[in-house]
């Protein structure tokens, strides 16, 4: 089943600079099933804090930001600190608000030789909806999987 995630994952992403794309509930399926995979959520600390997180055992669930707030400046420190956390053949899931920093991020690792750096589309709480509220149209929070805080 993991393969079969995977490869789909990856033929999502085929035109991509990085491995591939799984939908939330794709991700929460390979973090249950691949024990080496981790979450790396790169929104800002601000944003984990008062909007919530993905509920995961310590050890899958890792924090990067990939820029700071409010300058939005991008994290130069971005790469050394996921060598940290990381090694380059993991399955890397990076999360972010709607799916455009994870997007980077997964581009910016793979660039750095993470071979299993993937994007999680849709994000945490995915694009706004017609009243311009978030967590209504997709995202980890409106599949219904694991979070909390916010």
């Amino acid at each position: 089943m993991t393969e079969q995630l995977l490869a789909t994952a990856r033929a999502r992403a085929a035109d991509q600079p990085y491995a591939g794309a799984v939908t939330p509930a794709e991700a929460w399926q390979l973090l249950r099933q691949q024990s080496g995979a981790r979450l790396i959520d790169v929104r800002t600390n601000a944003e984990r804090h008062f909007v919530g997180q993905v509920a995961l055992p310590p050890g899958q669930h890792m924090a990067i930001e990939w820029s700071s707030w409010p300058s939005g400046v991008v994290n130069p420190q971005f790469i050394e600190q996921l060598a940290q956390i990381a090694a380059r053949d993991d399955v890397l899931l990076f999360l972010c608000r709607s799916g455009v920093r994870s997007r980077h991020a997964a581009k910016l690792a793979s660039e750095h030789g993470y071979t299993n750096a993937f994007d999680i589309l849709e994000g945490f709480e995915g694009d706004k909806d017609s009243a311009g509220h978030r967590k209504t149209t997709g995202g980890w929070c409106y599949a219904r999987l694991p979070w909390i805080g916010g």
